[in-house]
């Protein structure tokens, strides 16, 4: 419980308002349809975000990364948030919880029907925003409308892409599904959050050991997950390993 806990420390300092395809500045640019955005756009993919500021966000890292993965590879990307509280929106030039919320774009307009696919990005928000994980442990709570996506998504036999402590989300709410959030043991630190895979275990879910590089595929259900920050390594290592769970996403959307 104390190692998930510790994944509330900053990694890095976001202080922008979710806003529509363009959070934080990563909407597609002029330049990126110069580059192919505009032409190479297939398979049609919603990223559900838990927060854009510190303390209660998606880690920005792998959001971001997300977003390249999914350019690369031809994606039609839209955002998506639940239009919710957060548990904290802090205000850094205080240094403490803001009284304000952050406009969101609304994750209760999202559907299936017109996505090919749902990905979910770690960090502290998907324990605290999407889900009561950060409190509660295995006796968590999901958001209502992440849980409606999520068994949407797996009813129509969409694929759905979880990092980092996110893959705790289809853990409680899918049934017997397949996840994986790295190791099973600390090994020195380099797991820290190891102690997660209790929980997964403890949901009914079936845990997966793999390397940081790696994406888990679960084919029945197709869940597609991977460490990401739950290992502490080299940055490029965990971005390989989020451009092995966005290839395997695109090619079970069969487009």
């Amino acid at each position: 419980m104390a190692a998930v806990r510790a994944l509330v420390a900053p990694r890095l300092v976001v202080d922008s308002a979710f806003v529509p395809l363009s959070l934080c500045g990563l909407a597609p640019s002029p330049r990126a349809a110069l580059h192919g955005w505009a032409t190479r756009l297939r398979a049609g993919v919603a990223l559900v975000l838990s927060g854009c500021r510190d303390y209660a966000r998606s880690e920005m890292h792998e959001a971001s990364a997300i977003l390249v993965h999914l350019s690369r590879g031809g994606a039609e990307v839209q955002i998506f948030a639940p239009d919710v509280r957060q548990m904290h929106v802090v205000d850094h030039t205080k240094g403490q919880p803001s009284e304000s919320e952050s406009k969101i774009s609304d994750l209760a307009q999202l559907s299936a029907a017109n996505h090919d696919a749902a990905i979910f990005p770690g960090g502290i928000g998907a324990a605290k925003n999407l889900s009561t994980f950060a409190v509660d442990w295995k006796d968590c709570r999901v958001n209502q409308d992440v849980e409606r996506v999520l068994k949407e998504f797996h009813r129509a036999g969409k694929p759905i892409g979880l990092r980092c402590i996110a893959p705790v989300l289809a853990a409680k709410v899918l049934r017997g599904v397949e996840v994986t959030v790295g190791h099973e043991q600390e090994e020195g630190g380099k797991w820290p959050y190891a102690g997660t895979v209790e929980a997964i275990k403890a949901l009914g879910a079936k845990h997966c050991v793999k390397g940081v590089t790696e994406a888990h595929v679960d084919q029945k259900n197709k869940v597609v997950t991977t460490p990401a920050f739950m290992c502490e390594t080299a940055l490029h290592h965990i971005h390989d390993g989020m451009g092995a769970m966005v290839k395997k996403v695109l090619e079970l959307t069969g487009k």
